[in-house]
């Protein structure tokens, strides 16, 4: 039967993922369980999640863009990128079109009716998407592994390139076996007919999507590479001194996705945050830097904007790339960030809706136990 849940890996896919230098004790693991150097801070409390203040939704409701016309014409520099809401992208490369974790879900969690909410409609429904060559999904929590987006996804004959064990939710909701492709850190696997190539590379994190079984399905960045293009998808990260390993051996990057939402001082080893992802993006090296991981749920105490102003203010200078949500942008053509969300931050603060702990959002780490 199939329920939002999933499935727990077993037999051959079980057996592979024993085999991984990362698993042990029934579980994956981090290579680093604690960074030196993170700031130290008190982990907040259920309280100061459900009532911690702060405007932690807009004001206004975000606009979109339709990215339609633009995708019916091919990037002229070969490489476009289209940001859907929080870790949702569409990554045209050379030909090649790859979307992650996708998340069309009003809510991410297991039930309708609890859980955080998005702010705003995805900017095009699912069936409106163009052709996909691969869909990667970096790990199983809510808002990156969406039950209903992968039903609907399954009408589709696209492969589905995922961290080891995740794979095992995604056969339980119908992708068939031959259509998943499960890859442990710097295994690199061929997609539309050889034209590019997604290889996963480590990130520093957990998984779960019931209570008690935390980490028996791994979590991974992605890379992919075309003829002409580079992209790196960060997932949900601390920051890791393997940044520097993934550059030394996967190559620089013509833009790399980093996730800059959802944290707090005492979160240091499995979110970026702002300033760490700043860090990230020196040690990768790579051309532009396209936060992402905000703007769309309301998944920690901070302000809702807080990540797109504090990057402004760490690194006026950054090649970042913050496009509206629906807009199609190719990199080498765009230009310093428009603060686009600005006018809704500045409507009457909202008062965020109280949402149950625990299980509802196992993304939060004031409910969720951590390595």
């Amino acid at each position: 039967m199939k329920t939002p849940f999933g499935k727990q890996p077993s037999g051959l896919r079980l057996e592979r993922m024993q085999g991984s230098p990362r698993y042990r004790d029934g579980a994956f693991h981090n290579l680093h369980p604690q960074l030196p150097g993170l700031r130290a801070g008190a982990m907040p409390s259920i309280g100061d999640f459900l009532c911690g203040g702060g405007r932690r939704v807009p004001g206004a409701p975000l606009s979109t863009l339709d990215p339609r016309p633009i995708w019916g014409r091919a990037p002229e520099t070969g490489l476009r990128v289209t940001w859907l809401g929080h870790s949702t992208l569409l990554v045209e490369l050379d030909g090649v079109s790859v979307l992650t974790d996708p998340v069309w879900g009003d809510r991410v969690s297991p039930v309708t009716f609890a859980g955080p909410k998005r702010f705003h409609p995805v900017p095009v429904r699912l069936d409106q998407l163009p052709r996909l060559d691969a869909v990667i999904i970096s790990h199983d929590h809510y808002d990156h592994l969406d039950y209903p987006s992968i039903l609907e996804l399954a009408k589709r004959e696209v492969p589905f390139i995922t961290s080891l064990g995740v794979g095992s939710h995604l056969e339980s909701w119908g992708i068939p076996e031959a259509r998943i492709v499960e890859l442990d850190w710097w295994e690199t696997t061929p997609v539309a007919g050889g034209r590019a190539q997604v290889s996963a590379a480590p990130s520093q994190h957990f998984s779960g999507r019931a209570p008690g079984l935390k980490n028996t399905t791994a979590w991974s960045s992605f890379a992919v590479r075309s003829e002409r293009h580079s992209f790196f998808f960060s997932g949900d990260t601390g920051l890791t001194t393997e940044y520097s390993a993934i550059a030394d051996r996967l190559g620089t990057f013509d833009v790399v996705a980093l996730e800059v939402g959802a944290f707090h001082p005492a979160w240091g080893d499995i979110h970026l945050g702002p300033e760490n992802a700043l860090k990230a993006f020196e040690l990768l090296g790579a051309r532009r830097f396209l936060p992402v991981h905000w703007g769309t749920f309301n998944l920690a105490m901070h302000d809702w904007d807080e990540p797109a102003e504090q990057l402004l203010e760490l690194a006026p200078g950054a090649p970042l790339l913050m496009p509206q949500l629906g807009e199609a942008v190719e990199p080498a053509r765009t230009g310093a960030p428009d603060p686009w969300w600005r006018a809704p931050a500045a409507a009457a603060p909202s008062v965020p809706e109280a949402e149950p702990p625990g299980a509802l959002n196992p993304d939060a780490p004031v409910a969720w136990p951590l390595d």
